[in-house]
């Protein structure tokens, strides 16, 4: 992965895939395999992150007791359907 280019949450999880499907493969040698994990690992965290960090943005609406639209965090689908 190039240094200067941005790392996006949909470059990360692309190049998961690629790590995955060469591990898979099987035809990597011990070094390339453990630096292939290594990579993984941090691939996930930083998707974790994203996906965690997304969360905290989504809002959801609800009426409000007077009828008017009320802003609202979201905490997670249990208590979205509430």
């Amino acid at each position: 992965m190039a240094a200067t280019k941005k790392l996006t949450f949909e470059v990360a999880l692309a190049r998961l895939e690629e790590i995955v499907g060469k591990m898979e493969n099987g035809n990597a040698m011990l070094d390339e395999s453990l630096s292939l994990y290594e990579e993984g690992v941090k691939l996930i965290q930083f998707c974790s992150k994203a996906l965690d960090d997304a969360e905290q943005k989504v809002k959801i609406l609800q009426k409000g007791e007077d009828g008017k639209l009320v802003e609202k965090d979201f905490i997670g689908t249990e208590d979205a359907a509430q």
